[in-house]
């Protein structure tokens, strides 16, 4: 089994019209653990396609959320963040002093609705589980947090 595949690749495989500003988006969002803001996402394409507006950018990434290819983060009070990790279930770790923001696959993550369902009745949509914590170099240089359990199965 191969790698998954890239966001452009995805786009491409849909038939929607790459033009050169929507490449230069979905390049500034390849790769793994990628949750881009729209200003970096600018910024980003900017160094590809200098001439790529900020209305083009927000544009195509409400097309993208649109889509189902793109997750729409909201994190805290921060702007939004944009996740191109549409295939596989997962959750996030964000740091709370730097903000940086990691996938995690938890064990288990299958039945982790299951009870709500059952207990309230609900029809899930989606599971969204965001841990926050420190990320190691925000614990190397505050060292006085003490660190919180250990053992989470988190991945």
């Amino acid at each position: 089994m191969g790698p998954a595949p890239t966001l452009l690749e995805r786009l491409r495989a849909r038939g929607w019209r790459v033009t050169p500003q929507r490449r230069a988006v979905a390049q500034v969002l390849t790769g793994d653990h990628v949750h881009l803001t729209a200003d970096d996402v600018l910024e980003g394409a900017r160094t590809i396609l200098p001439e790529v507006s900020l209305a083009t950018v927000y544009n195509t990434l409400r097309d993208l959320v649109e889509m189902g290819e793109l997750l729409e983060l909201r994190v805290g009070n921060g702007p939004a963040r944009y996740d191109p990790n549409t295939g596989t279930a997962h959750h996030h770790l964000v740091c709370t002093v730097c903000h940086r923001l990691v996938d995690v696959h938890p064990a288990g993550l299958d039945d982790l609705g299951l009870p709500l369902d059952q207990r309230h009745g609900y029809v899930l949509d989606e599971i969204d589980i965001t841990f926050r914590g420190r990320c190691p170099n925000c614990v190397r240089t505050d060292t006085t947090k003490p660190r919180v359990g250990t053992g989470t199965g988190v991945t």
